[in-house]
């Protein structure tokens, strides 16, 4: 792949340079209300900034999922096949744009001729951008990021993941659960893996009567890649739905 093709945003933007380390300070405790006037400009500036930067096209769908599982791994093989998968139904196909089962949702994408984008994230380690992306952009702050990996998508994939992940995960429930968002599919791959969490779900949150039965509705539950696009497609709302 020509990475000379591919368009980023770099560490060496301005805007980017303006607030690498704000979401630390912005989180280390109470400050003065000043500084805090002054991190949310930053935080709108740098939502004003993805907005203005990020071209993904319609429809889209997320795929969440670990940096540390490599290429070699089962996993790595069955999001790589969701990324073909994807692709061929006519879907682009966006992740955190790092490592892991997120270069392997981007580099099925893109090895079948769709398009593939990223929501990167400046980190101290693991966080390095793939070489499957037609486009990303830098992130300082986790929660703009996640802003923008949801605005953009019509569905969602959940793989196996470390924190990040569940944190993405039930965000995303909660969203739906809530009717934030309405008809956007979700869907968890890997049954080994999500098994024993759906169990917790249903078994001590149902009978706690913490959830209701239709909550755990919202997702699909498989190892099955054409299983996993047909919920999707069948769960989407109508074209002419979307503004």
């Amino acid at each position: 792949m020509d990475q000379k093709t591919t368009k980023r945003t770099t560490d060496e933007t301005p805007m980017l340079r303006l607030v690498k380390g704000a979401e630390e300070a912005f989180l280390s405790g109470r400050r003065k209300k000043q500084a805090d006037v002054e991190s949310a400009v930053g935080i709108f500036l740098e939502m004003l900034r993805g907005f203005e930067l990020f071209e993904v096209p319609d429809p889209c769908v997320t795929v969440f999922g670990s940096a540390r599982i490599k290429d070699g791994h089962p996993y790595y093989k069955m999001t790589r096949d969701l990324g073909v998968k994807l692709a061929n139904e006519g879907f682009a196909v966006m992740t955190g744009g790092g490592p892991g089962l997120m270069e392997a949702a981007n580099r099925g994408g893109k090895e079948a001729g769709g398009y593939s984008a990223g929501c990167s994230i400046t980190l101290p380690q693991e966080q390095t951008t793939n070489a499957y992306l037609d486009s990303y952009v830098e992130f300082e702050h986790f929660f703009v990021r996640k802003v923008m990996l949801i605005k953009y998508s019509c569905a969602f994939v959940i793989m196996p993941g470390g924190f990040g992940t569940l944190d993405e995960a039930f965000e995303i429930a909660t969203l739906v659960q809530t009717s934030k968002l309405s008809r956007f599919p979700i869907v968890l791959m890997g049954r080994d893996f999500w098994g024993p969490v759906r169990d917790f779900v249903r078994g001590k949150m149902g009978d706690a009567k913490l959830i209701d039965e239709d909550d755990l509705a919202i997702v699909k539950l498989t190892d099955d890649v054409d299983e996993a696009v047909d919920w999707i497609i069948k769960g989407m709302r109508p074209r002419a739905a979307y503004p």
